[in-house]
């Protein structure tokens, strides 16, 4: 048995069921599913970005720029406010879009629960400036990005506590049979609601007391954390672990709920940086993984699809023509399962390799400041070198998609070579024993 086929069977028998519990367990799966069900406010959040920041300096002649910016200077305010409640919310979002789904797990009507999960968010994630019957002045410096862990924490623990209280019936009052069974669920969910409440202002009063916040102190406490996973070992830890698992048929979904809330999360910090004019602090977010890492889908395989239309195999030369249009829009699969890339030893470097070269350049770059750090995600689904440019408004971001693109062309290429002579040579044998069948007039087909 070769290295590779043991390699294979242990990630199959003893990493596959691991990985597939992670993309299946309910808490993970839940956020998965409320960070892609957000893409809609995202998508806004991000045009109001792009809108509001015309790339234009002192020396700026060009018309168009400066009417662009004539624009923004007149709505300015209008575009800071579809931001502020669209990416600029996204810890709200994600709270309520876990509490849903989690919800749908345990198949709950997730309407009062829901409730619940917003009041425990005001409590615990905005901080009171001032109060008063003619005026209430909140601070909401924690309801993007910086909020999401306390935004998850209190959907998890609103969600499950009061499943679990809705299980045992505790404090449960039975209604007459007449009573709608809207009102019905009203007064059973009343005990549990005070409960839940009840947790949420004792958490209030216990951070109120050291002078902060829920989500200040957890923001503060976890910043070296989230330093961290802004790092180039974390992005090329997470680049080469991914890869890895997608090799061996793993989709990256398994980790998506994970890395999930690290990249929107940065993603959403950038924006509101961006949107005050201030200086963008992280790099490691969704676009940068979309439209500079994974270009063509996951194992950046665009380039691959472009050279593969000029294969001697047909195979080959049909994948690469039916599979060019999915990469161009960040749809790998069809050349993953069609060529096959996964499990194909030959393809195993490549595919792990281009990826990460990508993520390593694409940082540096970022980190020296000769390109810029993306702030916006427009569509998942853009070719990259238009979601590289809108995600910066730099002009120097799609010509290093374009160089990428180059680059991973060159690492598949003499990987590609091998495997196009191996298929190419099977069908020339193939051909001719077809041409030698109808040709024998014992086949029955001459």
């Amino acid at each position: 048995m070769s290295k590779f086929s043991a390699m294979s069977q242990v990630m199959e028998r003893r990493i596959m069921p691991i990985a597939n519990k992670m993309g299946q367990q309910r808490h993970l799966a839940a956020i998965r599913d409320a960070f892609i069900t957000l893409l809609p406010i995202n998508l806004m959040g991000g045009l109001a970005a792009i809108i509001k920041s015309p790339p234009v300096t002192e020396s700026t002649t060009n018309g168009v720029l400066l009417a662009w910016k004539q624009f923004v200077d007149t709505n300015g305010f209008i575009l800071d406010w579809l931001y502020a409640f669209t990416l600029g919310a996204m810890s709200l979002y994600i709270c309520l879009g876990v509490t849903h789904f989690l919800c749908r797990h345990y198949k709950l009507n997730s309407f009062i629960p829901l409730l619940f999960s917003l009041v425990g968010f005001f409590l615990t994630v905005t901080e009171p400036l001032k109060l008063g019957w003619d005026a209430k002045t909140l601070s909401f410096g924690y309801i993007d990005g910086k909020g999401i862990i306390p935004a998850l924490i209190i959907a998890i623990i609103t969600t499950e506590l009061y499943q679990l209280m809705k299980r045992k019936n505790f404090g449960k009052i039975t209604m007459p049979p007449g009573v709608p069974p809207s009102l019905s669920d009203v007064f059973a969910s009343l005990f549990p609601g005070m409960i839940l409440i009840t947790i949420y202002i004792l958490i209030f009063i216990l951070f109120r007391s050291f002078d902060t916040s829920f989500a200040g102190f957890l923001f503060t406490k976890l910043a070296p954390a989230f330093k961290a996973a802004d790092s180039l070992g974390f992005v090329i830890l997470i680049t080469v672990l991914t890869h890895f698992l997608w090799f061996f048929g793993i989709h990256d979904a398994a980790l998506s709920g994970i890395v999930g809330p690290i990249r929107d999360g940065n993603l959403s910090i950038n924006a509101t940086a961006k949107i005050a004019g201030e200086v963008l602090p992280t790099i490691y977010t969704t676009p940068f993984w979309v439209y500079f890492v994974a270009i063509g889908g996951c194992g950046a395989v665009l380039g691959l699809a472009l050279v593969l239309m000029f294969s001697k195999s047909k195979q080959l030369k049909t994948l690469g023509k039916v599979g060019f249009l999915p990469a161009l829009f960040g749809i790998s699969e069809p050349l993953i399962f069609g060529i096959p890339l996964m499990l194909n030893p030959i393809f195993f470097v490549p595919f792990i390799f281009a990826a990460t070269l990508n993520a390593v350049l694409t940082f540096l770059l970022m980190d020296w400041g000769i390109v810029a750090k993306t702030f916006s995600m427009v569509s998942w689904n853009m070719p990259s070198f238009l979601g590289a440019f809108f995600s910066t408004l730099d002009w120097k971001a799609p010509v290093l998609v374009i160089v990428l693109i180059v680059m991973d062309t060159v690492i598949y290429y003499p990987f590609l070579k091998v495997y196009d002579r191996q298929l190419y040579s099977r069908e020339v044998v193939m051909d001719t024993e077809n041409i030698k069948k109808g040709s024998d007039p014992h086949s029955g087909n001459s």
